[in-house]
């Protein structure tokens, strides 16, 4: 939990996320509920920023005085041009989800990575040192997830991507920082690679909606016993998920990865614990609207 922020308690704190699209996020309904339940004067808003207006969109953090802001896609790596310091773990990673304006100094982080072993390890894996770890997928979500497993101390973690230059680039990106074992291959090798994994983890957008029916690799290949992770949450059981339940898989969903990545960018702009159960029920409640 970061120290406790200087904030004027006479005026609202000012929160939003950023993104094109933004309409169908949960995280205000999320991040307004924890306001409510943490006693703060504050209010959280979607902000649709067109990638040729970040730049302006960034400056207007300072000038409108907002407290921080979300950043979501396509702008976690472009936005980081704009920013006065990025944290280590965000320049490791190549982008940032969260922006904290400290008296008009504006610091980047990522808290994707964090927020899913968070909520891996609660729901799913108490103990991830000397684990096998099977992750699906080479792009931003994958690496920011790697990152923050590597430091678990796994014994090791294969990445499997449909171009396999892609999977063997950052895994050797992610070795040379001294991060363990980790290799890159193609999805030909999926079989091999998943008859030994622990865990197998998907950071591709297949299952998402409206493509709900699809599946980044044949649950088939998976044993039973193995844990699945998705980082999808909407649906909130990908077709992954389900079809690794009925052959006896352990599975864990997307919603926890969201609500604690959105709980550590709530504690980064207010020092204060997230309340973590309310984000989770805020999020869940606007599934039924």
């Amino acid at each position: 939990m970061s120290e406790q922020k200087k904030i004027n308690p006479s005026l609202p704190v000012l929160l939003g996320v950023m993104g094109d699209p933004i309409a169908h996020s949960k995280s205000p309904a999320m991040h307004n509920a924890a306001l409510q339940a943490a006693g703060v004067n504050g209010m959280y808003m979607p902000l649709h920023v067109h990638p040729n207006q970040l730049d302006a969109a960034v400056r207007g953090i300072v000038a409108l005085g907002y407290r921080g802001v979300n950043v979501t896609i396509p702008h976690k790596e472009q936005v980081m041009q704009y920013l006065d310091v990025i944290d280590e773990s965000a320049r490791l990673i190549g982008a940032v989800n969260t922006i904290v304006n400290e008296s008009g100094t504006l610091t980047g982080y990522n808290t994707d990575g964090i927020g899913y072993v968070r909520s891996l390890r609660e729901e799913a894996v108490p103990e991830l040192a000397g684990k096998r770890i099977a992750v699906l997928g080479a792009g931003g979500a994958a690496r920011g997830v790697i990152y923050a497993l590597a430091l678990e101390k796994p014994e090791r973690i294969s990445i499997l991507n449909r171009t396999a230059d892609r999977a063997s680039a950052l895994a050797s990106d992610l070795r040379s920082h001294g991060l363990g074992e980790i290799s890159g291959s193609g999805m030909e090798e999926a079989a091999a690679v998943l008859a030994t994994a622990d865990i197998v983890i998907n950071t591709t957008a297949a299952g998402m909606h409206p493509h709900m029916h699809d599946v980044p690799v044949d649950p088939a290949l998976i044993r039973e016993g193995t844990a699945v992770s998705d980082l999808i949450y909407n649906p909130l059981e990908t077709r992954l998920l389900r079809e690794s339940r009925l052959r006896g898989c352990i599975v864990h969903g997307g919603l926890g990865m969201f609500v604690y990545q959105g709980a550590v960018a709530f504690e980064h702009w207010l020092g204060i614990p997230a309340p973590v159960d309310t984000m989770r029920r805020a999020v869940l409640n606007s599934f039924k609207v």
